[in-house]
This record gives C-alpha cells, sequence and structure tokens, in this order.
C-alpha cells in the first residue's frame, strides 16, 4: 500500500481544517505538523515499544544504548545479549522481554516486517499484536509513523487525550474508545487529524504562558523530558 507522502498531509490537513474548526485554529496558532515518520524495520518497531509508558528521552537514550551495545540494531545482535546486558542498557525485566520476544519472531520469520507493507490496516496490527509486548497504541504508531498510513488512529495515546480534552474543553479526558468515536469524523485522514492533535499538544506546551508538565508527548516527536 502506498505510504503517505509530504503532499499527502497537505491535501489531509487542507481537508480537516475545512471540516473542524479546531483543526484551523490549530494550523493557525501552531502551523501544519510534520510527517513525523520513521523508516520502517526492526530498530523503529524495537524503538516505538520503549517508548511505552516513559519518556521520550528516556526511550531514546535507551534506544542508543542499545545501538551502542549491538553496533547495528538487528533482531539477531539483540538476541545475542543477556539479560545483564539489556539491563545495562536500561530496559526493564518486562521490556527486555518484550525486545527478546520481538526479536524472536523476526529473526525466526514468525513476524515479516517487510511484508506488512502489502497488508491492509486491519492485517497489520492482526501480525503486530501476536508479539508478546506490542498492543494497540504500538501497532498504530508504527502503521502511521513507519508504514505512513493516512488513517492509523492512536486512541490510548495520552497526547492525543490530552489535545482533545484541550482543544474541546472538556471536564476529563476522553477515555480512547471515546476518542475512537470522535474520529470517526476524521476518516479517511485520522493519521492527519493524530498530527495536528500532536502539534497542538507540543505547541502549547512550549509557549510562555504554559507551566504545566505534560503527561506525555507523541511518540514521533523530538526527544523531550516527559514523566
Amino acid at each position: 500500500m502506498n505510504r503517505m507522502t509530504g503532499a499527502d498531509l497537505e491535501a489531509g490537513v487542507a481537508e480537516l481544517t475545512r471540516r473542524e474548526p479546531r483543526f484551523a485554529a490549530v494550523v493557525r496558532r501552531h502551523g501544519s505538523p510534520p510527517l513525523w515518520d520513521r523508516q520502517p524495520g526492526f530498530a523503529t518497531l524495537l524503538h516505538i515499544m520503549l517508548e511505552q509508558q516513559v519518556s521520550l528521552a528516556s526511550a531514546h537514550a535507551t534506544f542508543h544504548r542499545l545501538e551502542a551495545l549491538t553496533g547495528t540494531l538487528t533482531a539477531e545482535n539483540v538476541l545475542r545479549l543477556d539479560d545483564g546486558m539489556l539491563r545495562s542498557a536500561g530496559l526493564s525485566r518486562q521490556k527486555a522481554r518484550y525486545a527478546r520476544a520481538v526479536a524472536t519472531a523476526v529473526a525466526d520469520g514468525a513476524l515479516d516486517l517487510d511484508g506488512l507493507a502489502t497488508l491492509d490496516d486491519e492485517s497489520v496490527d492482526t501480525a503486530l499484536r501476536t508479539i508478546v509486548g506490542i498492543g494497540p497504541w504500538t501497532a498504530a504508531i508504527y502503521r502511521l509513523s513507519a508504514l505512513g498510513r493516512p488513517d492509523a488512529w492512536p486512541a490510548a495515546d495520552l497526547a492525543v487525550i490530552t489535545a482533545i480534552a484541550d482543544l474541546w474543553r472538556l471536564p476529563t479526558p476522553p477515555a480512547p474508545a471515546d476518542t475512537v468515536v470522535r474520529a470517526e469524523a476524521w476518516r479517511p485522514w485520522r493519521a492527519v487529524a493524530a498530527r495536528l492533535l500532536w502539534q497542538h499538544y507540543l505547541g502549547e506546551r512550549a509557549s510562555p504562558d504554559h507551566n504545566a508538565q505534560p503527561a506525555t508527548a507523541p511518540p514521533t516527536a523530538p526527544p523531550t523530558p516527559i514523566l
């Protein structure tokens, strides 16, 4: 399937800002969002898994320590690392188990990362979520940023949830299931909507009058210190 391009992003932004005044206001205030794209493959998938429930800065540091240990971050090289080496890179016991699971699946051919590009979104999710440690958020972020799918929707992403609550002035953050219902109006550009929400999230927290500590940030944004 075709990967979303910069021209596609522009088209999606134009359509969504026409449909939703709040998105138009995001672009006026903070500009149009970037693609925030990544190279598909094992290293990117592992990096996204490292970003689960930790700050981007922490995940980034762990990823680069793994690169230093392996030389080239491949599935086979990760499997050569023992538990002590994985822990020295900063992986928790659980994350080490996840890293081994995805590395094993890629190395033995159970997970064909190159083949994902030819599958539809549902089939990509099914293939990824058979691996221990890969849930809906990781699968959606991989589809969005590594495969460039225009309609990927990271329903449980905390930055997306926070931005929706902010823009729609909700009394409490919406549940992931509620964001899925809201995002139906943004098909077939839900991945573009997510980028607009990330743009709002980052832009507002970069403003001089915003002093709140962010809870999370877009997984594809530059590393920022987040608790």
